[in-house]
């Protein structure tokens, strides 16, 4: 179960999982929807929960003038978001219920989760574990939801530091997006301070992280987004495809951006 602590400020940081790495060991972060998961993980389950009922798809497109477009715009994206996520989640009580939901839709949808893992995103991140890395996925996401595919490939203990929700209008919305600017300060919330040695993400929101890191990797990206990549990131960054058919990058083979162990 994903766990929302409160920071000094009063602010909701959500986390799933527990690492077992050491805390003076380099720390090493993940993006999850096109970086170890292929496609938009909470985007799929919160289609699931619109869908679950004719009530809740008339809801949806009721307010899909509204919130649909401002999901395409980094200021209101989290608003955007809220609106088909509270669709989705009319009677729910709070976190927990959702979280309860999740596990469900991991368990219904269980072959087609595990067909979008990609496995050498997966064997990246067994190789920075075994090196003894302080890992941590840091996902726009409800972080249960990362961690409960992850259970697939007995990751589940992966720190994920996720999108915190809360109980609005007799529905869920998020709270804090885990994204952009904010993703990198929920991350130092949630208490994983220090240098970032490496980062790893396919999406252009995720520049405050990758330029964070002494060390970046750019996986499976849009094709528009690379030359704005090229500019913002060190020369000689990888730009990788690590099995997104649909991305831009270099094949993976080509280039082995992890250390050894």
């Amino acid at each position: 179960m994903s766990e929302q602590k409160t920071t000094p400020a009063g602010e909701k940081v959500a986390v799933a999982g527990q690492g077992q790495e050491g805390t003076g060991a380099p720390l090493v972060v993940f993006d999850f929807d096109h970086t170890l998961y292929d496609g938009d993980s909470g985007g799929h389950l919160f289609k699931w929960l619109v869908m679950r009922s004719w009530w809740r798809i008339a809801l949806a497109l009721l307010i899909a003038p509204v919130f649909g477009p401002m999901i395409a715009f980094l200021p209101t994206r989290r608003v955007g978001i809220s609106g088909f996520v509270w669709a989705g989640t009319v009677g729910l009580r709070g976190p927990k219920d959702l979280d309860d939901h999740i596990d469900r839709y991991v368990a219904l949808h269980d072959e087609r989760l595990r067909e979008r893992l990609l496995p050498i995103a997966l064997e990246v991140l067994a190789r920075h574990r075994s090196a003894g890395d302080r890992v941590v996925i840091a996902t726009g996401a409800p972080p249960e939801l990362a961690r409960a595919i992850l259970a697939f490939v007995a990751h589940e203990d992966v720190p994920v530091v996720g999108t915190a929700v809360g109980p609005r209008l007799g529905g869920i919305v998020a709270v804090r997006h885990c994204h952009f600017r904010m993703k990198m300060t929920m991350l130092r919330e949630a208490g994983f301070t220090g240098p970032v040695l490496r980062a790893y993400s396919d999406s252009s929101a995720d520049l405050p992280l990758l330029m964070e890191a002494a060390e970046p990797v750019v996986v499976n990206p849009k094709a528009e987004s690379v030359e704005r990549f090229r500019e913002a990131l060190p020369a000689g960054t990888p730009i990788l495809n690590w099995g997104c058919v649909d991305r831009a990058g270099a094949p993976a083979d080509k280039v082995d951006p992890t250390r050894a162990a």
